[in-house]
């Protein structure tokens, strides 16, 4: 989810949102519709390798390089230039990555549960808790990647403070964006939240508190708002954003990837409890780090994606463990 990335649409930087699965109730994410390519990369070379190591076992003879560590992993974003570059530091390394495309965010997660592939990685943390919840898998992170910024934006006003009482704010509607998009005009200063919702729906909006009055709708109809003259600014993923030629740094505010509450929105690797000390699987995370991988991610976001370091899987599995307590209560 990718992320967020937006969990609407896979091609996002890639936000929790997330990936995203399962439908229906409140905790349940939207499930987007990608472009499908199924790539298993690299299958020649391990063939040749392996059986090159056949022939020179059954000649009695000692091989020259041991086969390779064969690392399926699902994403659904899989023509994003950063995951050849991966895969091609991990062939040096003696890891052969191969790559499985997806063509929606409602497969990569069944698939790593049921052991059709090793690890995935497409979706943020609340995506990946509702995923678990729903079903009773227990898949966690072992690494981070990016998080994307949510941010606001208007043609009417280039600050917050120019935002006045009762002008419209229009928000996505589906379960992740928007609690998202509410923290966003609340970290803001553009309304007020009721108590301390985890997971906020309009309902929880103090309405005489608030300077903006909110307005669902579907995540693909935010940008399009922006000329709407009843509609005073617009939450907006990166990818819809991208999509209708905004200024992706021409935002009147957004959330800070850095903050506590953006943490359910880091996009992460996921792989089954069972292998969450698997040296191959750290490592592929390790990689993932390198600068000549992150570059590309950078890149392919428009500039947008903001890297995620400090955070190890231990770290990581916390966050989602407050994330299905949360999801959970909010139920």
């Amino acid at each position: 989810m990718s992320d967020t990335p937006n969990p609407t649409n896979p091609t996002d930087g890639a936000a929790p949102v997330l990936p995203p699965r399962s439908g229906g109730s409140r905790r349940g994410l939207i499930a987007g519709v990608v472009v499908a390519a199924v790539v298993v990369a690299g299958a020649a070379t391990a063939y040749l390798l392996n059986r090159d190591s056949d022939d020179d076992a059954a000649g009695g003879g000692s091989t020259s390089s041991a086969r390779p560590t064969v690392v399926r992993l699902g994403t659904t974003e899989i023509a994003q230039p950063h995951w050849e570059i991966l895969k091609a530091l991990a062939a040096k390394e003696n890891i052969d990555l191969e790559l499985v495309g997806f063509s929606e965010y409602t497969q990569p997660n069944p698939a790593l549960a049921d052991g059709e592939i090793d690890l995935n990685a497409f979706q943020h943390v609340l995506y990946l808790a509702d995923h678990n919840n729903n079903t009773g898998d227990d898949l966690q992170p072992i690494g981070s990647t990016l998080i994307v910024p949510l941010p606001l934006y208007s043609e009417k006003h280039e600050k917050v403070e120019e935002f006045t009482k009762g002008e419209q704010v229009a928000i996505p509607n589906d379960s992740t964006n928007q609690a998202r998009a509410l923290f966003v005009l609340e970290s803001a200063g553009l309304i007020e939240l009721t108590g301390d919702p985890a997971v906020p729906t309009p309902d929880d909006v103090d309405t005489d508190a608030s300077t903006v009055v909110v307005r669902p709708v579907e995540a693909s109809q935010t940008a399009g708002l922006i000329a709407d003259p009843d509609i005073a600014g617009v939450v907006v993923n990166n990818n819809f954003a991208t999509d209708a030629g905004f200024d992706l740094d021409g935002f009147v505010y957004a959330d800070d990837p850095a903050s506590p509450g953006a943490q359910p929105y880091i996009n992460v690797i996921v792989a089954r409890a069972d292998e969450l000390d698997n040296p191959v699987y750290q490592r592929i995370v390790e990689l993932y780090h390198d600068p000549s991988v992150l570059e590309s991610v950078v890149e392919s976001s428009g500039g947008t994606a903001v890297i995620v370091e400090g955070y190890d899987a231990a770290k990581l599995q916390d966050v989602l463990a407050t994330t299905q307590e949360n999801l959970r209560a909010a139920g």
